[in-house]
């Protein structure tokens, strides 16, 4: 998903309102397709819906037979060929096939399912969502597939009739240090499906002129990175260049099972960092995991080419390619 998609909520919703509920996802689509496998849209029985599972030239069939599934209690595997010239008008190069998977929610995809699913995500829980669609069997799992959930990537099994569904939290990046180039990197990440919240002290640095409408947090860093909490889907980027904040949020995301630290300054800014970290007791492997100079080396020279820099290297960590 390239944002969070809240269809699992919406649909939950939809439920318990009484108006019926479908949940279409994809499961199989072409190269090119704008939505990735996954990607959902849930339909209420009263037709309304939010989501998407296409560029838009499929949609209007997949809501007939979500309705039609609603109202029958079952569920479609629906498959539909796309030609090239219905592709192109959504932006794609090319026509090819999509499948989605239509579910109601109750007499389908139960509702304590459902329930139990949407709570982990509000959690920030990751899991996976799995039916087997020779059987019909439905299951949540939890502390499986670890390369789909560090890649974001749902699909088939190897048998051809598991579906994993991955169901991560959002992505989240807490930037310690309200300076320039978090200026310039915070509607960078909003954009790549971050939530960033900023975190500084220095209130003459963190204020809503400089960062309009975006998550601020003026407490020192210990104690914001305790209260917002540390998980795998969390990036920590230390930008004051000053120890006594850096040190303290750096210490809590070593400790952590964040995805990504990166540390702005220099070689040698950074060789001073390494020793303090080492007087603290932490351990080589642990110390390794900081990057930095921070971003990746493209010759950045200003705030908005370093913040691309970052963005960059923050994705080749979360995708595998450091």
């Amino acid at each position: 998903m390239d944002r969070f998609d809240t269809s699992p909520e919406t649909a939950l919703h939809w439920h318990q309102q009484g108006t019926g509920a479908a949940l279409a996802t994809v499961v199989e689509t072409w190269g090119s397709a704008p939505r990735r496998v996954g990607a959902q849209l849930v339909i209420g029985g009263d037709g309304r819906i939010e989501g998407s599972v296409s560029g838009g030239c499929v949609e209007g069939a997949v809501i007939v037979e979500a309705l039609e599934a609603i109202d029958a209690g079952e569920a479609r595997l629906l498959e539909f060929g796309v030609s090239d010239e219905d592709a192109f008008a959504v932006g794609l190069a090319c026509g090819g096939t999509i499948r989605v998977l239509v579910e109601p929610v109750g007499k389908v995809l139960s509702e304590a399912m459902l329930s139990e699913l949407v709570a982990a995500r509000s959690a920030r829980e990751a899991l996976a969502y799995v039916v087997n669609l020779e059987t019909g069997h439905r299951e949540l799992r939890r502390g499986q597939h670890p390369e789909r959930m560090r890649m974001d990537r749902s699909g088939f099994e190897e048998d051809g009739q598991t579906f994993v569904a991955i169901h991560n939290p959002p992505l989240r990046l807490i930037l310690i240090g309200a300076v320039h180039i978090a200026q310039a990197l915070v509607p960078m990440a909003r954009i790549a499906g971050y939530d960033p919240v900023i975190v500084d002290p220095r209130e003459a640095f963190a204020s809503d002129t400089r960062f309009p409408g975006e998550t601020i947090v003026t407490e020192w860093p210990d104690e914001a990175v305790a209260r917002l909490g540390l998980d795998p889907r969390t990036a920590v980027v230390l930008l004051t260049h000053d120890p006594k904040l850096d040190d303290p949020a750096l210490k809590a995301a070593l400790e952590a099972d964040v995805f990504y630290i990166g540390a702005l300054g220099s070689k040698r800014t950074h060789a001073k960092r390494v020793e303090r970290m080492q007087d603290a007791g932490f351990t080589p492997e642990q110390i390794y995991t900081i990057h930095g100079p921070i971003g990746l080396d493209i010759g950045a020279a200003g705030p908005a080419e370093i913040a691309v820099s970052i963005l960059a290297e923050m994705t080749a960590v979360l995708r595998g390619k450091a």
